[in-house]
């Protein structure tokens, strides 16, 4: 027992008889060590881009809703009246009139 751990700290499982297998499994971990980091490297940017798509998203909501009030503001009566004086057009003083057709 203690020989074989000696054995595995100076590498010796490396250059033995049957080193192949050992190389072979050392590579294959590695491989797998590739592919984890890989893998985390690409989640890491899915997160931060889904966190910018997010900032952007309460940007857009924020101005959306801004925007909506300033439309509501210039639909209000009072406010068309005042940006139609300059045209020369002003509001009736006569209420409007029904026109009946009797046929």
């Amino acid at each position: 027992m203690k020989k074989r751990i000696l054995d595995i700290l100076k590498g010796r499982f490396l250059v033995s008889e049957d080193a192949v297998k050992n190389w072979r499994f050392i590579m294959f971990l590695g491989l797998l060590a590739l592919v984890m980091i890989a893998s985390s490297h690409s989640a890491e940017r899915k997160v931060h881009e889904i966190s910018q798509l997010d900032k952007k998203v309460k940007e857009l909501r924020s101005e959306h809703v801004d925007l909506r009030s300033v439309l509501m503001q210039l639909k209000i009566e009072s406010s068309v009246a005042k940006k139609v004086v300059s045209m020369g057009l002003v509001s009736s003083e006569e209420p409007p009139k029904k026109i009946k057709v009797i046929e």
